[in-house]
C-alpha cells in the first residue's frame, strides 16, 4: 500500500516533499536517472534515508510521486471562445506533453510506482478537471457538450492506449480526429 497521503501535506512534511522532489528533479539533470538512490537523494534533500523510506516505501514509489507532481497541469485549459476549439487545442495539447520523450518518462514512474492506484487516479482526476473547465465555459456559452467520461472515454484513453502500446503515428491531426468524433456523435 502506498504511503503517500492524497492531499498535499503542510507544515514539516510539504518542507520535505519540496526538498525530496526538487532534489530528485536536479540529481536526474545531472546523473542521469539510473543514478538515482534513495541514499543520494536523502543526501541532496538533507533528509535521512529513514525518512524516504518512511513516506514512500522505495525509490520507485518516490519516483512515481514526483512523476505525479510533473504531471499536474500549470494553468486552465486555453479558452478559444468554442467547446469544438477549446477541446481540440486541449487535446492537441495533452497528446503532444504525453509523446514527448518526458511525458512518457512521467507515465511510465507515476504507474510504476503505484502500487493501489492511487497516482493514476490522480493523472487522471487532473485530466478531468481540465476537462470540466472546458465543459462548463461551453455550458456558459449554451453550446451543447458531452459529459466529462464521454470525452475521456473518447478523447483520453485512446490517447493513453496507443502512447503505452502503439505510440507510432501519433500527431495532432489523430487528437483532431478523436475530438471530431466525439463531438459529431454528441450532436442529434
Amino acid at each position: 500500500m502506498s504511503r503517500k497521503p492524497m492531499v498535499r501535506p503542510g507544515g514539516r512534511s510539504a518542507r520535505v516533499q519540496e526538498a525530496v522532489h526538487n532534489a530528485v528533479r536536479e540529481l536526474e539533470t545531472e546523473a542521469g536517472r539510473n543514478a538515482l538512490t534513495v541514499p543520494l537523494v536523502a543526501t541532496r534533500a538533507g533528509v535521512t534515508p529513514s525518512t524516504i523510506y518512511r513516506r514512500w516505501g522505495d525509490l520507485q514509489e518516490l519516483l512515481s510521486d514526483v512523476a505525479v507532481e510533473r504531471l499536474r497541469p500549470e494553468a486552465p485549459p486555453e479558452d478559444r471562445g468554442a467547446l469544438a476549439a477549446d477541446l481540440t487545442g486541449w487535446a492537441e495539447q495533452f497528446l503532444e506533453e504525453m509523446t514527448s520523450p518526458p511525458g512518457r518518462a512521467y507515465i511510465r514512474d507515476a504507474l510504476l510506482g503505484d502500487p493501489d492506484g492511487s497516482n493514476a487516479g490522480q493523472c487522471s482526476a487532473y485530466a478531468a478537471e481540465q476537462i470540466d473547465v472546458i465543459l462548463a465555459r461551453a455550458a456558459e456559452r449554451g453550446e451543447g457538450a458531452p459529459g466529462t467520461e464521454a470525452v475521456i472515454d473518447h478523447v483520453v484513453a485512446p490517447m493513453m492506449y496507443r502512447i503505452l502500446f502503439r505510440p507510432n503515428g501519433l500527431d495532432t491531426a489523430y487528437a483532431r480526429e478523436l475530438v471530431a468524433g466525439l463531438l459529431g456523435a454528441a450532436r442529434p
